[in-house]
């Protein structure tokens, strides 16, 4: 499945001699699939019918659709010719059984009801079946645009996430000459402090207290992890099927590991580029909520 946005415009329309169609379809970011018609009357009991279409072509988004029809003078309305003229006998024959002359007034059955259909009311099936041809048709041309729209963000995104990837591995470099300065630094501040009280440093009570000092500041499993996301989030955008969501999930769990590096390894370089990351990090967030 290819990565769409959800934000994205499609159209249709068709003139067959007798209905002209125009659907439109727009539509931006939602949680969920969220469908909003405008139909016109002739149409409006085709809803549920036209909702299991669309869901084929999507599954998150607020959508607006709406339709036009403008049907031609012939076919706007059905006359019963049959019936009017069965009527006009029989008001005919009993006219003449009363003696009495029958002049036709053709204008008295533009007043009877049951003589005039609508042709939208009168043969909805027949009207479903281009409609929701054209339907299908907007909606290919609807995921398109979000299709274009996608590729634009995905390009942005294998961008950030690359340069993301070099400052993780900038930090992996950088780490354990980090965790060196640091015991060197505790070693000479212990030692300064224990000349002037006239003591002598432990090594063995020294080396235990590197050894949790250490751990504290190991970051291996937390970049460990955060190489996997990055590779997870380009796979994703590869894949393309509900995108949106493991992409956002993905990148919550990347900004997590990156806090805690920046948490346990105190250094302002490495501060740095956590901050950057943090940065990207959000921007990747704010763009993945327009993706399906």
């Amino acid at each position: 499945m290819p990565l769409r946005s959800m934000t994205g415009f499609g159209r249709f329309q068709q003139d067959d001699g007798a209905v002209v169609q125009t659907w439109e379809i727009r539509s931006v970011n939602s949680r969920f699939l969220d469908l909003k018609w405008k139909l016109p009357p002739q149409a409006r009991n085709m809803e549920a019918r036209f909702e299991k279409i669309v869901r084929r072509f999507a599954s998150r988004g607020r959508v607006e659709l709406s339709l036009n029809l403008q049907f031609t003078a012939e076919s706007c309305v059905a006359f019963d010719a049959a019936h009017a003229a069965a009527m006009l006998d029989a008001v005919k024959a009993f006219a003449s059984a009363r003696g009495d002359i029958f002049e036709v007034d053709y204008m008295t059955l533009l007043d009877i009801p049951s003589l005039w259909a609508s042709s939208g009311e009168s043969d909805d099936e027949a009207l479903f079946g281009p409609l929701a041809a054209g339907l299908e048709a907007a909606l290919e041309d609807w995921n398109e645009s979000r299709e274009t729209e996608a590729l634009a963000l995905a390009r942005d995104l294998e961008c950030r996430f690359s340069r993301m990837a070099e400052w993780v591995s900038a930090i992996e470099e950088r780490a354990p000459a980090i965790k060196s300065a640091r015991f060197e630094q505790v070693r000479e501040r212990l030692s300064d402090m224990l000349n002037n009280l006239g003591g002598e440093l432990d090594e063995g009570r020294f080396l235990q207290e590197m050894v949790i000092m250490a751990d504290k500041l190991d970051v291996t499993e937390e970049l460990t992890r955060l190489h996997s996301h990055l590779l997870r989030l380009a796979s994703l955008m590869e894949s393309g099927e509900d995108a949106g969501r493991k992409l956002d999930f993905t990148l919550q769990e990347s900004f997590r590991e990156i806090n805690t590096c920046g948490n346990k390894i105190q250094d302002a370089q490495v501060s740095r580029i956590v901050v950057d990351c943090k940065n990207e990090l959000e921007k990747c967030r704010e763009q993945v909520q327009n993706l399906e």
